[in-house]
């Protein structure tokens, strides 16, 4: 990796210097930060992270290299990555490349060598910011041009990043989990036919559905109701996704026409946020959003508590469901951190929604049962 001076600049202000690795080229976005200690390739392939710039809180970044096995996607997404130490070494026999090799054949700047605690605390006492990673010289591009540039780019508020990230056209999904020693299972010809739009779906889902007994289609997030209708599924599947949920409204009026056929439906992040604006409810910006592999959530039908993968900026008001005159929602899982929505479930409707990531990669399975109780809603739709 070549040495090189490059800068990470905040809307507040705030410049810090580095060393650049992968494009040398800038990156704009939100400023976010993530408390995983492992699986920086699932994040960095996450779509969720479309428009937003990753600070990792772990100390070291890139220990294992890149496995394109590990993938979550076809490609990363993000605008740019935040590390305090880039490894110096590649210590894993899957490893196809480097990490700095990968983001730069991807297009996306890194930043290494900087104070990614400082910077994730300013985040969390601040808020999320916009900025911006650049490898220009400041004598060409002074601090105070650089944070005047950040402050010209547009925020996620408003902003339909799912049609960035979508299929362009649909397709078939009918492989299980992996391991390191056996070959995925694949979905037999009895499985049910699950639909499902991607807003940015990452492939561990895809995954876990038929894991549990699915065969998968796939369809681009413009996709109606009534195209999915014909299609004759068993369930329908809300896939995660970037940007703010209210600007998907084809999504939205969608999923209404869903409900209304009363087809079994399960969501999953921004899933879940588009399931609960299609009830007729709200969503709202969290000030830092909840970002890692290590957040504590009660399943409140059961009074267990799941530690677990999310990735979100924007968060459903339950409330604002029960005051629309719509079909209602119960609250079933709530954060333990900030008491935010972590799920719920429509009232009169075989539908729920989740707004952590049970899939997990990185992190945790304590979720996956979902997948099963997803299962189990289809088949007491078929009976």
């Amino acid at each position: 990796m070549t040495s090189r001076i490059a800068r990470l600049a905040l809307e507040d202000g705030t410049v810090v210097r580095g060393v650049g690795f992968g494009a040398e080229t800038d990156g704009a976005g939100e400023v976010v930060f993530n408390t995983a200690l492992t699986g920086y390739e699932e994040v960095i392939t996450d779509p969720s992270y479309r428009g937003q710039i990753v600070v990792m809180t772990a100390s070291e970044i890139g220990n294992v290299g890149w496995n394109a096995v590990d993938e979550e996607s076809g490609r990363p997404f993000l605008s740019g990555f935040v590390v305090r130490t880039l490894s110096p070494v590649s210590s894993n026999w899957r490893a196809d490349a480097t990490l700095d090799e990968r983001l730069r054949q991807a297009g996306i700047p890194g930043i290494a060598g900087v104070d990614t605690r400082a910077i994730t605390r300013r985040l969390r006492d601040l808020g999320a910011m916009r900025g911006v990673i650049t490898s220009v010289d400041p004598a060409k591009l002074s601090d105070a041009a650089l944070v005047a540039r950040v402050r010209e780019t547009p925020g996620l508020e408003g902003r339909d990043l799912v049609r960035e990230v979508t299929c362009a056209e649909a397709y078939e999904w009918t492989e299980g989990s992996h391991t390191l020693d056996a070959p995925p299972v694949k979905a037999g010809a009895g499985a049910k036919h699950v639909v499902a739009f991607d807003f940015g779906v990452k492939r561990n889902i895809l995954r876990r559905l038929v894991d549990v007994g699915c065969r998968v289609t796939v369809v681009p997030a413009t996709t109606s109701a009534d195209a999915v209708l014909a299609k004759r599924p068993d369930g329908v599947f809300l896939s995660n996704g970037p940007g703010d949920p209210a600007a998907v409204t084809s999504a939205i009026h969608a999923t209404r026409g869903i409900l209304e056929a009363g087809v079994p439906l399960f969501g999953i992040c921004l899933g879940h946020q588009i399931l609960g604006l299609a009830l007729g409810g709200k969503t709202y910006k969290l000030k830092f959003g909840h970002h890692g592999a290590n957040q504590p959530v009660m399943d409140l039908t059961t009074r267990k508590v799941e530690i677990t993968s999310q990735n979100h900026g924007f968060c459903v008001d339950v409330d604002s469901i029960a005051k629309s005159g719509t079909t209602g929602a119960e609250l079933t899982h709530v954060n333990l951190n900030d008491r935010t929505v972590e799920g719920m479930r429509v009232l009169g409707r075989p539908a729920f929604s989740v707004q952590y990531h049970p899939e997990a990669s990185p992190g945790p399975h304590d979720a996956a049962y979902l997948f099963e109780r997803f299962a189990r809603l289809i088949d007491e739709g078929s009976r």
